[in-house]
């Protein structure tokens, strides 16, 4: 079985942009922050805009979409939207020239790469997950995630890759400095999800078959990597020795490419899990 290629270029309420090759295609899911950052965040790690064949959109908020605008009117690449998220992306003329428009729940073909939509709660007017097919595995991608629906938990069960959100850890959020209207957005349903909801799911999602997991968009006042992995040690130690004793965990950079799998040429270089040492 084929490594796919799976590099967060950044991650955060700044802006997010995942680069994933699987199944003969090169794709982007999201494209925030600037043009001129994704453009770099794509050198950085050896690749190009040019070979990029599509990019999904799992919602509308800028942090997601804050490039499309200018990238689009140099680089004119498919941009898949579903339909309640588009109105206000479709405002701008290199957005709408590109747009390729589907319902809530839709599946897309990309070479060989099979890209399926799964609905995800969030405070936005549609946002969705992907769940990534090809001869060579599964990924399933979600972030934004307010909590863990069932279609979020079918859209990720069983796949090798995941993509997960591990957003805020609630005492950091509880004591924080945000105002509490938007402490209880952030906890919300329609929010983010927290470091102990990730945890308990990733360790579902081990028990099913999961070997690579990257935590994403973590809050970078309300959170740390070291508490989003302690996390994660904790609730993974009981289900290691159920997946060959190993995971290989990433936490996304909010500024820079983070890579969790890349084929024989870029194998996982970020940290592992092993039942043995917890």
């Amino acid at each position: 079985m084929k490594t796919p290629y799976l590099c967060s270029l950044y991650s955060g309420s700044r802006g997010n942009a995942m680069l994933i090759r699987a199944g003969g295609a090169a794709i982007l899911i999201d494209a925030g922050r600037s043009a001129r950052a994704l453009c770099r965040a794509l050198t950085a790690v050896g690749s190009s805009i040019d070979e990029i064949d599509a990019i999904f959109l799992t919602h509308e908020h800028t942090d997601h979409t804050g490039a499309l605008e200018v990238l689009l009117r140099q680089h004119p690449i498919p941009v898949h939207i579903t339909e309640p998220s588009a109105p206000r992306l479709m405002a701008s003329p290199s957005v709408a020239a590109c747009a390729v428009l589907h319902p809530p729940l839709y599946t897309a073909t990309i070479g060989d790469l099979s890209i399926q939509s799964f609905a995800i709660s969030h405070d936005s007017a549609c946002c969705v997950g992907f769940r990534l097919r090809w001869d060579g595995g599964e990924i399933g991608y979600a972030t934004d995630v307010g909590y863990v629906s069932d279609s979020v938990r079918a859209g990720l069960m069983g796949c090798g890759t995941v993509v997960l959100e591990c957003n805020h850890d609630p005492d950091m959020l509880l004591t924080g400095r945000y105002p509490p209207d938007l402490k209880a957005r952030i906890a919300s349903r329609r929010g983010h999800l927290s470091s102990p909801d990730c945890a308990a799911f990733a360790a579902e999602l081990a028990e099913a078959g999961m070997h690579h997991l990257m935590l994403a968009h973590l809050s970078e006042e309300n959170n740390t990597p070291d508490l989003a992995e302690a996390e994660l040690s904790s609730a993974l130690g009981t289900q290691l020795a159920q997946n060959g004793g190993h995971i290989c965990l990433a936490i996304a950079s909010p500024s820079e490419p983070t890579l969790l799998c890349g084929g024989e040429e870029y194998p996982c270089t970020e940290r592992n899990f092993d039942h043995a040492v917890l």
